[in-house]
């Protein structure tokens, strides 16, 4: 994300303001002006930095050229097999207690996307599988389901859900950072493709996150928080204890 994006917007909203205030009683300039202002707004506020060369495939950290985020392989070096990634050719297993599985496609899976500002994972559900709640705080993502029905559904910072049954060939937007799950709905296998505006977006999962944490967040504080008794806390910590 660029440096100083909230100080950037609010100067931005002030040009966009006056800009258009000027379009509604001159000539065409202004609203070119108007535009500009908005295009500019946005593309301050990416999820990645913007890329200050043709590519930077990603090299084993601490290694060639330094640039925010991955290191760069020597250009020299560059084949056009780091362009390429088949692993979402095959689908991760789905014989686990959710049901599903996720085949990232990050930078650190795919190192031909640093710098650019992308990624992709594929979902596979099982019938009743459900990729569990969880939220990228770096980046939206767009879902396109590929063959199946899932529920796709994401809680505002408001508490408002927001779902729908996506099918093949439909997509669903999820706003940056949101809480968010995909649950297969149909009778058979589901599989989707989520696509992220950052080259890693990173997850936090829910669940995991609260009752696997180490060191393990106190039980007195989970129990308080969801108003359940402690015995309650210790079962469902005994589901996410790693080993």
């Amino acid at each position: 994300m660029a440096p100083n994006c909230q100080s950037q917007n609010d100067s931005h909203i002030i040009t966009v303001r006056r800009a258009r205030s000027r379009a509604m009683s001159r000539s065409p300039a202004s609203l070119l002006l108007l535009l500009l202002s908005a295009a500019t707004l946005v593309a301050t506020c990416r999820g990645d930095p913007e890329p200050v060369q043709d590519f930077c495939v990603a090299a084993p950290r601490g290694d060639g050229e330094a640039f925010p985020g991955l290191p760069c392989k020597p250009a020299s070096t560059v084949v056009s097999d780091d362009f390429f990634f088949a692993a979402h050719a095959r689908g991760a297993s789905t014989d686990n207690p959710t049901g599903s599985g996720v085949t990232p496609g990050n930078v650190e899976a795919f190192p031909g996307l640093n710098t650019l500002g992308l990624s992709l994972n594929r979902v596979d559900l099982a019938p009743g599988g459900v990729n569990p709640l969880h939220s990228h705080p770096r980046s939206a993502e767009l879902v396109h389901v590929e063959d199946g029905e899932m529920l796709v559904g994401f809680v505002s910072t408001e508490g408002k859900f927001y779902s729908k049954v996506v099918r093949a060939g439909e997509s669903f937007v999820i706003p940056r950072g949101m809480m968010h799950f995909q649950y297969n709905v149909g009778a058979g296998a589901a599989r989707a493709m989520t696509v992220f505006n950052s080259q890693l977006p990173g997850v936090v999962l829910a669940a995991q996150s609260l009752f696997g944490a180490e060191p393990e967040i106190p039980d007195a504080v989970l129990a308080k928080s969801f108003q359940v008794d402690a015995e309650i806390i210790k079962l469902l910590k005994s589901k996410f204890r790693k080993g």
